[in-house]
Parts: structure tokens; sequence; C-alpha cells
């Protein structure tokens, strides 16, 4: 068994699963989360229903619905994942870390678990008890742990992740290489797991720190395993952090732009053109706002047509 499971925990804020598609007469009712962004430190606006474009490919599509994620809406259900295979230096990090779990709102559910040759080591529930969550981190075990791929470990925590009603996020620190399926711009495992993180709708922050044994210090491994983190971000509608190949001096900046990024986040409904198989699609969704860019997933899911 690669995980030590979990309980459904119910949170703040229901609507339909993210990723998640029902067929209307040739159209496909499409959810997914966009974060919104403003340019030059701006605040981040309020943004409208009317003020949204999305599009299918080049084709653009009705957004049914926008509802801002904030209030009633705000329930959130997010997974801390470390890598137990990183060096000592993530010790320095916990601190800025627990200050991460105690800031977040009582809406938010929280979870922490480490990654072990492949399979995800639970250390606190999904719990609105923030204070018991901090606690709960610990050091990395480090070398013993450095055989696996950590996409084994996200795979496994997004398969086993109970259905929720609510959205659903991954912080995962990392050196991101994989040390099952080696390095290069073709890796199976980490397009896999792309694909299941897509269909169920999860985004997944990475933050990149070193690993311990002869990879961690390798500079082709590093190069491709930050490579792998940001196409992980960037395909779900995330964002990846690093800073070069060493330890960075504090996680706090990174982790106070993820709380902002939470903060500044909607659902969007959108009727999609239904294919006549069951494949990926891409989406964008724009604003007419000034200096302001939505974020989502690049592609959903969506099912064949009746």
């Amino acid at each position: 068994m690669r995980a030590l499971w979990l309980l459904a925990v119910t949170a703040v804020g229901v609507f339909p699963g993210l990723g998640w598609a029902q067929d209307q007469g040739g159209e496909s009712v499409v959810r997914v989360v966009a974060t919104v962004e403003t340019k030059h430190g701006r605040k981040e606006p309020l943004v409208q229903k009317g003020e949204v474009t999305a599009y299918q490919g080049r084709n653009k599509v009705k957004v049914e619905d926008w509802l801002p994620l904030r209030g009633d809406q705000a329930g959130l259900e997010f997974f801390i994942l470390l890598d137990d295979a990183a060096d000592e230096s993530l010790g320095s990090q916990l601190d800025d870390l627990k200050a991460f779990i105690l800031d977040q709102p009582a809406t938010t559910s929280i979870g922490v678990g480490y990654m072990q040759n492949g399979m995800v080591r639970l250390a606190h529930n999904l719990s609105t008890d923030h204070d018991a969550v901090a606690k709960s981190l610990r050091l990395p075990m480090g070398g013993a742990m450095a055989v696996a791929s950590p996409y084994f470990s996200l795979e496994t925590l997004i398969k086993e992740w109970p259905a929720t009603p609510v959205r659903r996020e991954v912080l995962m620190v990392t050196d991101g290489i994989d040390r099952f399926g080696g390095s290069g711009p073709a890796n199976p495992y980490v397009d896999e797991t792309i694909d299941q993180a897509l269909k169920a709708g999860i985004l997944v922050y990475t933050i990149y720190t070193p690993g311990v044994g002869h990879y961690g210090h390798a500079f082709w491994a590093m190069n491709w395993g930050q490579n792998y983190l940001a196409e992980i971000s960037q395909a779900t509608g995330a964002e990846s952090y690093f800073l070069g190949f060493g330890a960075p001096v504090s996680f706090a900046p990174w982790l106070k732009e993820i709380s902002e990024r939470l903060q500044n986040q909607y659902l969007a409904t959108l009727a999609i053109k239904a294919p006549k198989k069951g494949e990926f699609e891409r989406v964008k969704i724009t604003t007419e706002v000034p200096n302001t860019e939505i974020i989502t997933q690049e592609r959903v899911f969506v099912p064949a047509a009746q």
C-alpha cells in the first residue's frame, strides 16, 4: 500500500467537483479553479463575470458562472507534501511552513504528508486545527528515502484523496528528481501525474529544495527536477518556486505569495463543445480588467458526447 490514508473532511463552501464535466446536448459543463494575478504589485480586483472571456482552443465558449471563492464559498482542502529525501536544509524552513499553516483561514483544512519511496506517510490528517497540523512537521529522514520518484507519491495522494465538494490544492516541497524513471524531456511518470491532477482539478504548487545522495548534487538531474516541478505547476494552474540549485534562505516570500493566490481564486463554469471521444481540451480564460491576468489549468478532460 503506497499511503497511510485519511478520512474525508467537510469544509465550508459547496460546489460540484472540479474537473467534473456533464454532457448537455453536445456541450459539457466543466468547472475549473481560476486564479487572478495582477501586474506591478497592484491589489487584485474583484473580477466580475461580465469581465471574463473563455476559449476552447481558438473558439470562444460560454462562461455560465464565475463564483468568487470567498466567504461562504471559501472552502479549501490543502495538502503539504514534504520530501523525506530532502537534505538537512529543509529543517531551517519548518518555522516558515508552520507560520504559513497558522496563517490560513478557518475555512481551510490542511494536511501534511511525507513522500517516502513512492508513497505518502501521513503526518496529520486534513484538519482545521491548524495548531495541531503545524506541530506535525518534522525533519526529513534523508538518504534512506532517496530511491523512488516524488511523482509516484503525488499520484498516490491524488488517487486516494476522497472526493470533496470544495477545491483541492497541494504544496509539494522536493528536488523534483525522478530517481526511478531518470531525467530527460520525456518522462511518462510526470506526464501521467499531470493528467491525473488535471482530471481531479487539483492545483499543485511546488517549491524546490535540495535532496540527498548523488542525484542531489548532479547538475543534469537537478535541472530536470526543476523542469518537472515547473511543468506540473504550470499545467495545473499553480506556481513553481526555486532559486538556483541551492537552498533558499527562506520560504516565507513564496508562501506569502501562495496565500495571496489562494485568496484570489474563482470557480469558472464553462460550456465546452463535447468531443467525439473523451479527451483533453485546451482552455484559457482572459479578462478586460487592466493589468490583470487569469491563470487556470491548461487543459480539461471532456467526456465524449452522448
